[in-house]
């Protein structure tokens, strides 16, 4: 096989399975797409984050985000321009962060975060089931905790190039009352628009450039699993939903540590 058919390849079924993931958690789909860029593919840790934040410029999450819509799963629409906003700044800080961090640093820092959000998410606690018309989301906070909220998943998503969703889920869930599928609608909507773009512009201009073949083939990838992804999601409870993706995210941080390079 040559190397443009086994970049093609590599990249579809990258993105086929960081979309999956993407409309499974509402995730952006980095914690997988940023260890099987590095197996498959030999890219190294900057390399493999930024090839990652430039898959999910296009907006490649819109499957995912539809199919949560036609499920009847809302989302606030000032509350995704705050977050994005704060997106904003966060990324472009972060990502010059990582890239005067080495790449084995930052390998292990990689693992070590996934390691962490693993234990984090299998802990939390499952939100009781609300009904809407009863109890309406606290969107009294969109400023107060939008801000810092978009801020920090900037900040994670230039330092690991896993898209910020991490950070925006669970505190979604426990700042405004939502319910683990309206908090990744939200993430997913706040994805939409181009927001990685001062974070892939310097990692592309710290790494001389970044494989934009490749690139495509996982966002076309990507698109399809978010679609599959999200009909999964909208019949799965969020229960079984946390345990999964807890399990999941552990097997992402062996990978990367069993990498060698």
């Amino acid at each position: 096989m040559n190397s443009g058919t086994e970049h093609l390849l590599g990249g579809l079924g990258t993105g086929l399975c960081g979309g999956l993931l993407s409309g499974l958690f509402g995730i952006g789909g980095g914690i997988v797409m940023v260890p099987l860029l590095g197996l498959t593919l030999r890219l190294d840790q900057h390399r493999a984050q930024g090839a990652t934040l430039a898959a999910m410029l296009l907006p490649t999450g819109l499957p995912a985000v539809l199919q949560y819509r036609r499920r009847g799963i809302a989302a606030d629409l000032p509350l995704v321009g705050v977050l994005i906003l704060a997106f904003l700044f966060g990324i472009t800080g972060g990502s010059l962060v990582a890239n005067v961090i080495p790449s084995e640093g930052l390998r292990w820092g990689y693992a070590a975060f996934l390691v962490f959000l693993a234990l984090r998410t299998f802990l939390r606690e499952e939100p009781p089931v609300v009904n809407r018309e009863a109890e309406p989301m606290n969107l009294g906070g969109r400023w107060t905790w939008g801000l810092p909220i978009g801020l920090l998943a900037g900040l994670v998503s230039g330092l690991t190039g896993l898209g910020g969703a991490v950070v925006v889920i669970p505190l979604l869930a426990s700042k405004f009352r939502m319910t683990q599928h309206e908090a990744q609608l939200t993430s997913l909507m706040m994805l939409l628009p181009p927001i990685g773009l001062p974070g892939v512009y310097v990692y592309a201009k710290a790494q001389g450039g970044l494989p934009w073949g490749t690139i495509g083939a996982v966002a076309a990838g990507f698109a399809v699993g978010g679609f599959l992804g999200a009909r999964m999601a909208t019949r799965v409870r969020g229960a079984k939903l946390k345990q999964v993706y807890a399990g999941f995210v552990l097997l992402m941080a062996l990978l990367v540590v069993l990498r060698r390079h």
